[in-house]
Order: structure tokens, then C-alpha cells, then sequence
């Protein structure tokens, strides 16, 4: 009673492609994988900034006079 089998999941497949066409389908899967594309890169760069972090920093030193 509780799951599903292969033939209910095609039959509501099957359903799914009536009402959204197979058109919509496709476009909304693409824009799902470059929006997972995109997340991807942006986590792969947010890590490279932080390996370089440990960088040294070249600060011009204050003029320090004696007063």
C-alpha cells in the first residue's frame, strides 16, 4: 500500500508529459542543470580565494619619528 510501482511512476510520467508538454519539460531541465552548473562554480570559486588568503600583504610601514 505504500510505494509505488514502476508502473504507477509511468503512468504518472506519461500524465505529466500531457500537461506540460515534453518542450517545457526539456527547457525546465536545462535551466535546473545550468542553475546546478552555476552553483557548482560558484562554490569552486569562493574556496580558491580562501586557500590564498594566507598570502602575505605588503603594508607601507608608518613614518615614525621621534617628536
Amino acid at each position: 500500500m505504500g510505494s509505488l510501482s514502476i508502473g504507477h511512476w509511468l503512468i504518472v510520467l506519461a500524465i505529466v508529459a500531457l500537461v506540460f508538454g515534453t518542450k517545457k519539460l526539456r527547457s525546465v531541465g536545462s535551466d535546473l542543470g545550468g542553475a546546478v552548473k552555476a552553483f557548482k562554480d560558484g562554490v569552486g570559486e569562493s574556496a580558491t580565494p580562501a586557500a590564498n588568503a594566507t598570502a602575505t600583504i605588503d603594508v607601507p610601514a608608518k613614518d615614525v619619528t621621534a617628536r
